[in-house]
């Protein structure tokens, strides 16, 4: 009676085994290519992806051991499974240094020269192993798992496996110690919890146990089934406190990156393979070989899981990681669904230029946008030649100089109609809204206009004068943040660097980035005859810049546009200026920063597409900053 229900039990356990360690398996590999996506240039990302690969290793090849197979490849699955876990003490040695030295603990040379001896030991254990000197024969019948068995060497491996993963435990605590700041300590906390699980559940102890595990099979298998599932568990919460080293974004947006990577990676492809198999050996249990299910089921929990995944990681994100700040992120999130892009904008006016040629029969119509006291057509409809004719210059002072704000004006073969900001309650009346643009639109001979048309019309210009005001106020908004994004990414290196080396990461300068120094030195050369910019371009923080302003009168936006002027100097060739190959990079930025040509002018002049000139753009503007930045070092030195 009892044997009855022992039997299944055991199979049940067998397959639930063997899919939480397919599981795993799956779950390492995905962490590992986490790591080598995202932050691989850290050191602590690096031992730990290493130690992942062990992990893959050891679980790949225990998922693969089916009975299926014979005995022959059984036991070259064992023998893979061995590769990893030799490996995984040296990598763990290597762990607990990268975290001593992140924590303010840098080597003298001793702990690295013990890592790179542990790795040279480990290589050892695969000779020995290569040549079956670390593992003993198979036994086939072996309970309640076929398994290898042991020889002198495994007793020496068992004994540096133990040794060298006390010594990481013990690097692990000193790290621990170092830690100045709560969250430092609390992930370390995790770290430490999560590393134990690889450690302990990869070893094959039916090395030693396996007389012990055949008289007690059921105990052994549930053993096993918990340890597998405390493995999956606790590798998760390393995974989550290796994915803050090294790397600058904010806290929430690390939490609900791993959390999307997992869920979208490996918990569907582990939901669909348990439930595979489950079909799977339900129909050979009912005497199908073949079960039409399987690959159904397959397809049927991916695209459930995915579609539960988008539509609860919103609400995941708002209510587990946004924290204090959720009505500010949610306020953004709103801001960045509904933001009127450049290609919403033309959209739109692309639209209310279809709707005044309808209303008018008008051939052609055009909306431009003032932009520092410069007009330029932003969206054109129908005949473009007619408008081609025509002098934009001339229609805004015509403008400028006329009769009010409601007023069209006859300027060629158009009418003209001012769009004004909507006005505001402080404004007085006789105060005429600031112009944000011309709404023009092609005159059918020398008619005049009926009443609805006309109304018609100024609604119509009414809905573009509203567009290009949120887009002038968006403008705004933009211009600031971009001069607020090198303070915010330089808080946001230190606060990441902070977090577990408070000490000396804060009272050091952080390290410029180049990417960013190419940006600064774009927006300076952008506003370079004046503009914010240029005002407030954070190179105005670089020593070279202040000795200029301190031997000139005190202004840095002259000692800056000095400084500009200098190092596109350097890049100008020897010789009188040219228009050829070698003087490209120096004719551009002559032309479209220091001359302020347009674009179309200087692709016309230099005889190149606009899509060439602004990879040129790129280059040349990298040329300057490398030549600033080489200024620097030298007055720093």
């Amino acid at each position: 009676m009892i044997n009855g229900w022992i039997e299944p039990l055991l199979a049940g356990l067998k397959t639930l085994n063997q899919i939480l360690t397919a599981g795993i398996a799956i779950m390492a590999f995905s962490l590992f290519l986490y790591a080598l996506s995202f932050n691989l240039r850290d050191r602590v990302a690096r031992s730990f992806a290493i130690i992942l690969l062990c992990v893959v290793v050891v679980f790949t090849a225990e998922a693969l051991q089916d009975k299926s197979f014979n005995m022959g490849t059984i036991d070259l699955f064992l023998h893979l499974q061995w590769f990893g876990i030799i490996f995984l003490p040296a990598a763990y040695l290597h762990l607990s240094d990268a975290l001593l030295v992140t924590a303010g603990r840098p080597s003298r040379g001793r702990r690295r020269l013990a890592v790179r001896g542990m790795y040279v030991v480990s290589s050892f254990f695969v000779l020995l192993l290569a040549f079956d000197l670390l593992l003993g024969p198979l036994v086939p019948n072996g309970q309640p798992a076929p398994h290898l068995s042991r020889t002198f060497w495994t007793e020496v491996f068992t004994f540096f496996y133990a040794s060298v993963m006390v010594w990481a435990g013990v690097n692990f605590l000193r790290a621990y110690r170092l830690m100045l700041t709560r969250s430092g300590r609390r992930r370390m906390a995790y770290l430490m919890a999560g590393a134990t699980a690889p450690a302990l559940g990869s070893y094959p102890y039916l090395l030693f146990g396996y007389g012990f595990a055949a008289q007690h099979s059921l105990l052994f298998w549930i053993s096993a089934t918990v340890i597998n599932i405390l493995v999956g568990a606790l590798v998760i919460v390393m995974a989550y406190a290796v994915a803050f080293f090294g790397v600058s974004w904010p806290d929430r947006v690390i939490k609900s990156r791993l959390m999307k990577w997992i869920v979208r990676g490996p918990v569907t492809a582990s939901a669909a393979l348990g439930l595979m198999t489950i079909v799977r050996r339900g129909g050979e249990a009912l005497g199908a070989s073949y079960n039409a299910f399987v690959p159904f089921t397959v397809v049927a929990t991916v695209l459930l899981i995915e579609h539960a995944t988008t539509f609860a990681a919103p609400l995941w994100e708002r209510w587990l990681f946004f924290g204090s700040d959720r009505g500010e992120l949610q306020f953004l999130q709103n801001v960045e669904e509904r933001l009127l892009t450049q290609g919403d904008l033309q959209q739109f006016l692309e639209s209310v230029l279809s709707a005044v040629r309808d209303h008018l029969q008008s051939p052609a119509a055009f909306v431009a946008a003032l932009d520092d006291e410069t007009l330029s057509p932003l969206v054109m409809a129908g005949n473009r030649a007619l408008f081609d004719q025509e002098n934009l210059p001339e229609a805004l002072n015509m403008i400028q100089g006329g009769a009010g704000a409601r007023h069209e004006y006859k300027w060629g073969d158009f009418w003209v109609l001012p769009l004004h900001r909507r006005r505001r309650p402080d404004m007085d009346q006789d105060e005429t809204p600031p112009l944000l643009g011309l709404l023009g639109v092609a005159r059918r001979g020398e008619s005049e206009m009926e009443r609805d048309q006309r109304d018609a019309l100024w609604l119509l210009a009414d809905r573009a004068a509203f567009a290009l005001e949120d887009r002038q106020m968006q403008q705004s908004v933009f211009r600031s943040l971009a001069d607020l994004q090198p303070q915010v990414e330089i808080i946001q290196q230190m606060r990441a660097a902070g977090r577990y080396d408070a000490r000396n990461t804060l009272l050091a300068e952080p390290a410029l980035q180049e990417a960013d120094i190419v940006n600064w030195v774009k927006d300076a050369l952008t506003h370079y005859w004046g503009g914010p910019k240029l005002i407030n371009n954070p190179l105005m923080n670089f020593q070279v810049v202040r000795e200029i302003a301190a031997q000139d009168d005190g202004n840095s936006a002259n000692a800056l546009r000095a400084l500009l002027r200098k190092a596109v100097d350097q890049v100008k060739p020897k010789g009188d200026r040219k228009f050829t190959t070698e003087w490209i990079l120096y004719n551009i930025l002559e032309m479209k920063f220091i001359e302020g040509r347009k674009v179309r002018d200087v692709a016309s002049r230099l005889a190149m597409s606009e899509a060439d000139l602004y990879r040129k753009q790129r280059v040349a503007v990298e040329a300057v900053a490398k030549a600033i930045l080489e200024m620097e070092a030298n007055l720093t030195q």
